[in-house]
């Protein structure tokens, strides 16, 4: 059970840190509620999902290739670089009564998540020095059920992390003056414009060499 737990805090440490989801939670939570935060990180977990397995079956390696690399470098720049634009244009609509908002789908929510997460070669890298690194630990010592045992307990910490997030935009979106969450909206989206210009220099710096 305790490695169990481990692995639990493991998956809280792993979706801790500021990215491109994580901003996309916050500006969604203020913006339009709990469950289109929430699902925009349901989209994420579902594209890290698809990372271990494909690190598990040993599909990886095929794609980090550099002409996959650049296909996700590109695709990943405009999909941030679309979202931050966009959260800094509709971030007027956060200042306006709740019936004049702009209405959004949950299905884009998720949507938006899976494709932030699965365009990103930073975590297919990460996921290669992680995942990879349990693997390689963990394989020779334990039996095929312990080891999804084990990645359930990433998934679940990954879980608790989305629904801090989205429960927080929540209540920023309650608690926060309109001006406030204006404010936050347009620093997530710069925050994801950025890693959207990161990726675009990566492609470049992958093309032109």
């Amino acid at each position: 059970m305790s490695i169990f737990i481990s692995y639990i805090i493991l998956g809280l440490s792993l979706s801790a840190p500021m990215g491109p989801i994580n901003a996309a939670q916050l500006d969604k939570g203020i913006r339009f509620g709990f469950f289109h935060a929430w699902l925009v990180g349901v989209g994420g977990m579902v594209a890290d999902g698809i990372f271990m397995l494909l690190i598990y079956f040993g599909v990886s390696q095929y794609i980090d290739t550099p002409v996959i690399k650049l296909f996700l470098w590109v695709f990943g720049f405009f999909v941030l670089t679309y979202t931050g634009i966009e959260s800094i244009q509709k971030s007027e609509s956060i200042t306006k009564p709740s019936h004049q908002n702009p209405h959004e789908t949950k299905g884009k929510a998720f949507r938006t998540g899976f494709f932030m997460a699965i365009s990103n070669p930073l975590s297919i890298l990460f996921w290669l020095g992680i995942y990879g690194s349990i693997l390689a630990q963990t394989s020779g010592s334990y039996e095929a059920g312990q080891l999804f045992l084990y990645s359930m307990g990433i998934f679940l910490g990954i879980t608790l992390w989305d629904l801090t997030m989205a429960g927080v935009a929540t209540g920023a979106r309650k608690l926060v003056s309109p001006g406030i969450l204006r404010a936050i909206s347009i620093m997530s989206g710069l925050i994801l414009m950025g890693f959207g210009i990161y990726f675009g220099v990566q492609a470049c710096r992958l093309l032109f060499g």
